[in-house]
């Protein structure tokens, strides 16, 4: 049974509670020096998906990741819709200095079988218009995978893709495209699976993706052609 609205509100309101009466107190030193600067180690551009949780997956600290969420984990190529994640991209190159961009995708993605189904969307317009940015995944697959036929591997290959995707529209960003071109970033492409806790990211020499506890690391980045 779905718990009422205010139920639902009385619960995350004494979820902020015990954080001010038990968790901020034994953290209050690193507030205090996240108060008036931040210094994150990588801008994270995920799902708005509630099962997603960044900090969660990779054990991260306040303060480590600059987090960009949406519907579908998308980034839309520069120049189409310089809206909030490409001024969440650029400030984070340029003001920020990460050196990381990690895109991570997800199992279960509502977004993607969106994707595949967009007459589920006709009543969310907006929402509609946002995923055309995940079309070219859905094309890719399609004429490359013809065995699938919209089940759960298809939804898998999908969101892969779209991981892929979404890459290819971070380096039409000048400040993206420029400091990965010089070694100065590094891009990488992850999708999480839910149930199981894995990650696969994608390997750019071997166009696969690969376990990310392997023992190498796999990277998203082309080669840099420049010396910082």
């Amino acid at each position: 049974m779905r718990e009422s609205a205010d139920e639902a509100l009385d619960s995350i309101v004494q979820g902020f509670k015990r954080f001010r009466r038990e968790v901020f107190p034994a953290q209050e030193e690193l507030f205090k020096k996240l108060a008036t600067a931040q210094n994150p180690r990588a801008m994270f551009i995920t799902c708005a998906d509630s099962r997603i949780v960044p900090e969660l997956i990779t054990q991260s600290s306040p303060g480590d990741l600059f987090v960009t969420r949406n519907v579908g984990n998308v980034v839309p190529p520069y120049g189409q819709m310089n809206g909030g994640v490409s001024t969440a991209i650029e400030y984070a190159v340029v003001a920020l200095g990460v050196r990381h961009i990690i895109i991570c995708g997800h199992s279960d993605c509502g977004a993607m079988t969106a994707v595949l189904h967009p007459e589920s969307l006709e009543s969310m317009p907006t929402v509609k218009g946002w995923l055309r940015h995940a079309e070219v995944a859905r094309t890719v697959v399609e004429q490359n995978f013809a065995r699938c036929d919209c089940g759960q591997e298809h939804l898998e290959l999908l969101t892969e893709e779209n991981v892929v995707a979404q890459l290819n529209h971070l380096l039409t960003h000048p400040s993206v495209a420029a400091r990965v071109a010089s070694g100065k970033l590094f891009i990488h492409g992850w999708v999480y699976d839910i149930e199981t806790s894995a990650i696969i990211a994608y390997d750019a020499e071997s166009g696969r993706f690969l376990p990310l506890d392997g023992e190498v690391v796999p990277m998203a980045t082309p080669r840099s052609r420049f010396n910082g």
